[in-house]
């Protein structure tokens, strides 16, 4: 029989070098383990996970709240400045009106001060042996440049305005009194009015205008011409 003729063996040879086949079993068992550590690996990555946004989240809700802190006290800073600042908005507005009430004529009444100045000089200029009523023409103009006075006057105090006449031997007071010259030998203690030349007025509690006088001068004296100190009044009228 020929080479040709022998049949062929199908069946597998074994190679030496090959490793032995194993145990289906042993095959199941090392895929169960396999799995059970996979299973396990990812159980704790998730738990490590989870763990680190729960940080993450507690520290967001941190922040979120210390900003939410920061800004309520910044609005309630906010608040109470603007509070502030209307109250003295408020203020100022009330004190403002009430200047306005009491000197917005100040200006004006300073400019008609001196036609009540020369209403007073007309009146003492006339000479006693005309105020007798001799001279009808003379009584008529007085008793009308007097009658004028009078309604000024008036008005002054309706206003708010009033006269500020010092009396002679009166101490001088640089607040309310301008002192134009000083008369020697008088016999008035230093520094009292001896003469007053204008009368000086008040408009509320602030000077309008100071009278305006002649004061004693002591002799020798060290503080000869030298008036003393007086209270403080407002003169920004």
């Amino acid at each position: 029989m020929s080479d040709q003729d022998k049949p062929e063996n199908t069946e597998p040879t074994s190679d030496a070098s090959s490793p032995t086949a194993s145990n289906p079993k042993d095959l199941e068992a090392q895929a169960n383990d396999l799995l059970a550590k996979a299973a396990a690996a990812n159980d704790d990555s998730a738990a490590e996970t989870e763990a680190k946004d729960s940080r993450s989240e507690e520290e967001k809700i941190a922040d979120a709240m210390a900003a939410l802190v920061a800004e309520n006290a910044e609005l309630k800073d906010r608040v109470l400045r603007a509070a502030a600042e209307v109250e003295n908005i408020r203020r100022r507005s009330e004190r403002e009106k009430v200047d306005v009430s009491k000197y917005s004529i100040a200006n004006f009444a300073r400019a008609v001060l001196p036609v009540a100045d020369s209403m007073r000089r007309a009146i003492e200029s006339v000479p006693a042996d005309r105020k007798d009523g001799s001279d009808d023409v003379v009584k008529s103009i007085l008793e009308g440049v007097e009658i004028t006075e009078r309604a000024l006057l008036s008005a002054f105090e309706q206003n708010g305005i009033v006269a500020l006449n010092p009396a002679v031997g009166e101490k001088f007071d640089a607040n309310l009194h301008e002192a134009l010259f000083e008369v020697p030998g008088s016999g008035q203690p230093a520094g009292t009015i001896v003469q007053v030349v204008d009368i000086g007025y008040m408009i509320a509690d602030r000077l309008l205008r100071a009278a305006k006088v002649g004061i004693a001068k002591a002799g020798d004296s060290p503080a000869a011409g030298t008036p003393p100190p007086g209270g403080s009044v407002d003169t920004t009228a």
